[in-house]
Formats: structure tokens, C-alpha cells, sequence
């Protein structure tokens, strides 16, 4: 029996993949895979908020300055324009579909939205929901999406791969489906699609510390670049400098706007530190301000710094920032009367898929939006609050390219099911979860925010071994989601070390000893790989 075929499927169900399912969803039959439920997502536990020109103070210009600034001499001017560009016509179809962004009021009593500041932009931008940004932008979009006709929502379906026409006998190598696990039923389907949007976030768990939740995999990644697509600048990981150090609270972060509203970075002797590294202290971009803190432990031995706003009143932090409060609290850390102890932490992937001003990627069919992707936007280092504006930015130019393209896309043709004729139950689990414990740990000691060629050399012997590994107990044992994501750790792991290694020099998020200065002998290059 063949499957259904769907318009479009878009694998991922953050701001970049629901914002597309939206804006495509009258004119096509879209599916909506989730790995788990649908709002569990990197866009869920945002905080900070959505970079938009809102002020008559600011200017497209302005904004556009500092994010090539931030972007180290590897942003594309002309996709930073593009970008930026359409950052108030993304917030008016937000308001548009109820999210409840913070206002303030002014001078003369109208309302307006309130606009923070965050580390490189040199004025205030930055729109927001109190602390909970992603929170509110994520539940309003899923809520239109679960009630919209035309979307068919899979929540536990963590895909598998892609299916190419290459993969299965046929000329080119255009997407036409991919095989997908039901993680509650345990089987595994066959989808077919005329299109195909990865919009699955990061890879930041690639990391043994990130702020980043379970999800955060890399599967995008790691499906396009099975598929043929080129993969683009992956050895530029943000590290946020101030998650939080407390041993009950994995993976929660400190927003950047805590420093952006006079938050000060603190030794433990409670002595400022940024002003030896930055004239902008503590609104320097986040490679700068991580990377002073990572000297500043590593000088002291000192497990963690802390973050501290406690000289603002305390009606001022409980109502900008009462997700952080109120989190802080229940670890007993009251921001309003003592400081955060905070460190630094993998969060973002300015590398991935690479892609045009159109989201699409070198296989024919196939999108690439979000984190997922690498446009060109960031550079060699994202400045803060600009990635959700390019998830609904690519969001809304790969609506256009995907209507238009639709009507001249054949359906697919019958796809092969999933043959697990061959494999047996794995009777050794240890090792998907030894082997992931081995990955985070050597990419963290060897691949993180100071680089050696000599521990990148470490780490290329280990994922070498690891890929044969992983490749060999996949080949035997039925799938499931843990060695999925396994199996795609150790891809986005050898593509990050393999970018560091190419790299001779010092740039943006990438630093390394042994070359700790930028080139400016030649124009700088992006690190393209293709498979």
C-alpha cells in the first residue's frame, strides 16, 4: 500500500518550521514531524527575544553594521540586507497571530513594544516577551498550526534519513520522501513529499555543557549531508558565556539581556573583569565576553563567575525577568540581593546546511531554515537575538520559492518500506549510551572554546573510530531514537572538527593557539564540505 503523499514535509517544529507550515498551509497539504511533542524545541526555551529596526532612533543600516561587525568578515552583506530587512514585517505577523510581547509605555502614554539591548547591537532592538521570548512565540504559532486543515501534525516521529532518488535506482537525486521512526509505536514509515524542509535546530549535544535541550541533535545536518548536500562553517560553535552553575540545573540559561540591563560579570572575590578584554565589557559579542570567562577559570581554577544585577531595583528584575528570577529561586539564588554563579556553554551552530536566499540547498527538492542551516546571516559569529529573526525571515522566503515551485513538482513516485528483515533487538544499549557520553566529552575537552591542533588531531583519531562504531551497530540492530541521534552525533562531530582543521587562522567563534590571529593576507572563506 503507498503512502500518502504530502506537499511539503517539514521535519522540525520550532519558530522556522512552524512559521513555514503557516505561511505555505492554504495552498498545500503540509506534514509537521516532531521528535517529540511539538513545542519541545530550541525556539521553546529562548529568552531573549527577535531582533527588529522598531525604533525611529534606529536604522536598517545600523542593524545591518552590526551584524556583519559581529559576523567576523564572513556575513553575506547582501543576505544580512535581505535579513534584516524584513525584521518588522516578521513581528507584525507575530502580533498578528496573538504573540504577547512585552510593551512599555510612552512619554506622551501610548503604548508600544518594549525593545531591549543585548551584546553587539549599539542600540535598543531587541523585542521580547519579559524573559520567555521563544515560550510565547512557540505556543501561539503551535496553537494556529494544531487548528489549520491542511497541516497533519506527527508528534514522536524522529526521522530516519532521507530518501533520494539516487538512494533507490533513479536519475538525479531529488528528495522524494523520508523513512521515519514512530517512537511510540516503534515502527518505522515511509513519507513521500514533492518538497522537503529540515528545519530541525542545532547540534549543540554534541557538547557535554549546552543550553541546549535533548533534542538538539543535529539531525537536519546530518540527514542533508547523507543526502549530498553540502555542509558550510561548522567549526564556528557560540558558546553562551552565563549558563547557570548549579548542579540541579542542567541547561538553563542566563539571557544576554541580564547583561544587556547592567547585569556585570564578577570574579569570585566580586571584582569586575571584562574591561581587561573589551571596551564594551559586558555588551562585547558573546565569542569575546566566553572566551574571557573560559581565561578567566582557567587563571583561577575557579569552577564558574558569577553575574550580578543586583544593584537594579528588585520590582525592576522580578518583572523583566521572572522566568530567571523565579528559576534562580527554587536553587535558593536570589538575583534581587546576590549574584548568579554562571559558565560558559555550547548554545548555537552558525555552520550547517548550506543554502541560497531561497532556503534551498544543493539537492534538488530539499530546504534547509532555522539553525539548521547556514544562510550566510551569521558569519563567524551570530549576534545576539538575530537567529529567530532568520528562522521567520528563511521562513517566509522559502514560502514564496515553495508555492511558486510547487505546481511545476511531480509527486513522488513509490517508495520502498523501511527493510528491517536483517537486524535483531540490540542486546547492548550500553554502547549507544557509552559511545554518546564519548563523543560529548572529547568534543567538549578538545573542541571547545580554545582549540589546538594537536587536541582537534585527538579528536579526529576518536570520531574515526567512533563512526566505524556506530556505522557497524546500526547495520545490526533495529533503530531507535537514542542511536538516531548517535548516529548523527558523530557525523556533526567529525564535520565540526574536520571545518576547525581547515581553518588556519583565528576568527569569530573559532580559536585556536596555534594560529591566534586573523588572516587578513587573502578574503576570508567560508569552510564548504561536501560529501
Amino acid at each position: 500500500m503507498s503512502s500518502p503523499i504530502y506537499d511539503v514535509l517539514i521535519i522540525g517544529s520550532g519558530a522556522a518550521g512552524l512559521s513555514l507550515a503557516l505561511r505555505i498551509a492554504d495552498r498545500s497539504r503540509v506534514a509537521v514531524l516532531s521528535k517529540t511533542t511539538l513545542t519541545e524545541t530550541n525556539t521553546f526555551y529562548a529568552q531573549g527575544g527577535i531582533s527588529a529596526v522598531l525604533d525611529a532612533e534606529d536604522s536598517i543600516e545600523s542593524h545591518i553594521q552590526d551584524t556583519l561587525n559581529a559576523g567576523a568578515g564572513l556575513c553575506d552583506p547582501d543576505i544580512v540586507r535581505l535579513v534584516v530587512s524584513l525584521g518588522k514585517e516578521c513581528i507584525d505577523w507575530l502580533l498578528e497571530r496573538g504573540v504577547p510581547f512585552t510593551e512599555a509605555n510612552s512619554e506622551n502614554g501610548a503604548q508600544h513594544l518594549h525593545l531591549t539591548r543585548e551584546g553587539g547591537h549599539t542600540h535598543r532592538r531587541v523585542v521580547h516577551a519579559a524573559d520567555a521570548t521563544g515560550r510565547a512565540v512557540e505556543s501561539s504559532l503551535a496553537q494556529h498550526v494544531r487548528a489549520h486543515p491542511n497541516i497533519d501534525i506527527f508528534e514522536f516521529h524522529n526521522a530516519v534519513d532521507l530518501i533520494t532518488a539516487r538512494k533507490i535506482g533513479l536519475e538525479g537525486n531529488r528528495v522524494l520522501g523520508a523513512y521515519v521512526l514512530d517512537t511510540r509505536a516503534h515502527v518505522v514509515k515511509t513519507f513521500r513529499a514533492r518538497l522537503i524542509a529540515l528545519a530541525t535546530g542545532g547540534a549543540s549535544k554534541v557538547y557535554l555543557y549546552t543550553s541546549n535541550p535533548d533534542i538538539a541533535t543535529g539531525d537536519g545536518i546530518a540527514m542533508a549531508w547523507r543526502a549530498g548536500a553540502c555542509i558550510a562553517n561548522m567549526e564556528f560553535i557560540q558558546f553562551h558565556p552565563t549558563c547557570l552553575y548549579h548542579p540541579h540545573a542542567r541547561s538553563f540559561l542566563i539571557s544576554e539581556a541580564v547583561r544587556g540591563e547592567g547585569g556585570k560579570l564578577l570574579l569570585p572575590d566580586g571584582s569586575p573583569f571584562m574591561h581587561r578584554f573589551d571596551p564594551r565589557e559586558e555588551l562585547a559579542p558573546r565569542d569575546i565576553v566566553a572566551r574571557a570567562i573560559d581565561h578567566e577559570m582557567k587563571r583561577l581554577g575557579v569552577d564558574c563567575v558569577y553575574l550580578d544585577i543586583s544593584h537594579k531595583p528588585a520590582d525592576f528584575i522580578k518583572s523583566h525577568f521572572p522566568t530567571i528570577y523565579a528559576r534562580c529561586l527554587e536553587l535558593n539564588i536570589d538575583m534581587t540581593s546576590q549574584p548568579i554563579p554562571v559558565v560558559p556553554a555550547a548554545h548555537y551552530i552558525c555552520g550547517g546546511v548550506r543554502t541560497d536566499h531561497r532556503a534551498r540547498t544543493d539537492v534538488p527538492g530539499l530546504y534547509a531554515i532555522g539553525e539548521t542551516a547556514c544562510t550566510g546571516l551569521h558569519g563567524a559569529n551570530r549576534m545576539a537575538s538575530n537567529s529567530l529573526l532568520e528562522c521567520l525571515a528563511f521562513a517566509k522566503l522559502a514560502a514564496e520559492d515553495i508555492v511558486m515551485t510547487l505546481p511545476e513538482t511531480p509527486p513522488p513516485p513509490d517508495l520502498p518500506e523501511w527493510d528491517e528483515s536483517k537486524v535483531t533487538d540490540s542486546d547492548e544499549e550500553v554502547v549507544v549510551a557509552h559511545n554518546w557520553d564519548e563523543i560529548r566529552r572529547f568534543m567538549w575537552d578538545y573542541v571547545g572554546i580554545v582549540r589546538t591542533n594537536k587536541r582537534l588531531q585527538r579528536a579526529l583519531r576518536r570520531v574515526e573510530l567512533l563512526k566505524q562504531e556506530i556505522a557497524e551497530y546500526y547495520g545490526n540492530f533495529r533503530v531507535t531514537s537514542d542511536l538516531l541521534e548517535l548516529r548523527n552525533l558523530v557525523i556533526v562531530a567529525d564535520l565540526i572538527i574536520r571545518s576547525a582543521l581547515s581553518r588556519k587562522e583565528s576568527r569569530g567563534l573559532h580559536f585556536t593557539l596555534d594560529y591566534p590571529h586573523t588572516n587578513d593576507n587573502e578574503p576570508p572563506r567560508d569552510t564548504v564540505i561536501c560529501p
